[in-house]
């Protein structure tokens, strides 16, 4: 809508989302105490970051710039929503130097730690076997595009997390 060169300015006015479409959004499958639990981090706020640049980096420099933000002491960091699989950083590659640095970051820090990969792809078949791999490879947490994605795939990964873990 904001590309649109003849539209200025735009203005939402009202939202109604009818109580029977809201009930088949299952919602979360757990609330902030069970993340504070996974991490064991009470009594302070959580700390996060997107990793920046969010184009143009090596999956190598991308696992370095993740290690980076969690030695530094954030909690979690977490993919762009564009980081999805270019030809200079593939999905796969990136996945597993993220974990690599999440293992290293929380061996010297004593500290449990968290990045949220971006599952999100073309396909719903290839966005839940990247889901899968993050899995396999002890990264508990994915994260997807709705906008590009759509709320079928959004449902899909969400159903695929909670019959998995």
């Amino acid at each position: 809508v904001f590309g649109f060169k003849a539209l200025r300015a735009l203005r939402l006015e009202d939202l109604r989302i009818p109580p029977a479409y809201a009930k088949t959004f299952e919602g979360p499958p757990h609330g902030i105490q069970v993340e504070r639990d996974k991490l064991n981090k009470y009594g302070r706020g959580l700390l996060g970051c997107t990793i920046k640049p969010k184009l143009g980096l090596s999956a190598k420099n991308y696992g370095r710039a993740v290690y980076e933000c969690l030695r530094g002491g954030l909690d979690f960091t977490k993919d762009d929503e564009n980081v999805n699989s270019q030809p200079f950083m593939r999905w796969r590659d990136r996945f597993l130097f993220v974990a690599e640095a999440i293992y290293k970051a929380q061996a010297e820090t004593g500290e449990i730690k968290g990045h949220y990969l971006n599952a999100t792809a073309g396909t719903c078949e290839e966005m839940l076997k990247r889901a899968q791999c993050a899995k396999d490879i002890g990264v508990p947490i994915v994260m997807h595009d709705y906008l590009t994605g759509g709320f079928t795939a959004n449902t899909s990964l969400s159903h695929f997390c909670r019959d998995n873990g």
